[in-house]
């Protein structure tokens, strides 16, 4: 397992597809170097609505690199312009050979300077939608299942783009696929 990048972003506004203007650090963007994880994320990164995104639990947001391809395709079916970068998503770290499926509640990323505990998934909001370029976007992450993980700061460090990785197992109890498909199932 690898990190492809790590992305950050400070807030920016920016308009919606309905002509909205939106305050978001959904464009997250390459980092080069090493960049410092403290308790409450990545240096260099914010978020602009702190009730849904951010805080302890929600430090970090990881996204599997496998899910492009998917979201490249269909937003060329949607008519929008432009090859997705790394942290296109919204993701901080791009990951390269770990799913969503191999992923539970409580499981260890450990990088070679720090500890990064998986939390719980994301769920799409409105602003993926305005982020992507097309009103559909946040429905397809929810019947996809391409939801990525949000992960707390066990220990503090520096991370790096190419670095490897390893997953530790936590408790199993719960994993990302079944806790997303319940909280869409109850939203829907």
């Amino acid at each position: 397992m690898q990190l492809l990048s790590v992305n950050t972003a400070r807030v920016e506004h920016f308009a919606a597809t309905n002509g909205e203007t939106l305050a978001s650090a959904i464009r997250k963007r390459a980092r080069d170097g090493t960049v410092a994880v403290r308790p409450l994320g990545l240096e260099g990164d914010e978020q602009a609505d702190l009730s849904v995104h951010g805080g302890l639990a929600k430090a970090v947001y990881a996204y599997p690199q496998a899910h492009y391809a998917f979201w490249q395709t269909v937003r060329g079916q949607a008519k929008v312009p432009g090859e997705l970068q790394p942290g296109d998503c919204g993701e901080n770290l791009t990951l390269d050979g770990l799913l969503e499926s191999q992923v539970w509640i409580g499981d260890v990323l450990r990088f070679p300077d720090c500890e990064l505990v998986v939390s719980e998934p994301r769920y799409p909001c409105f602003k993926f939608n305005a982020h992507m370029g097309f009103n559909q976007a946040a429905k397809l992450m929810a019947q996809s299942g391409y939801c990525g993980f949000y992960l707390s700061v066990k220990r503090e460090g520096t991370i790096a783009a190419g670095q490897a990785f390893e997953l530790l197992p936590g408790p199993r109890e719960v994993g990302i696929v079944e806790l997303f498909k319940a909280k869409m199932k109850k939203k829907a």
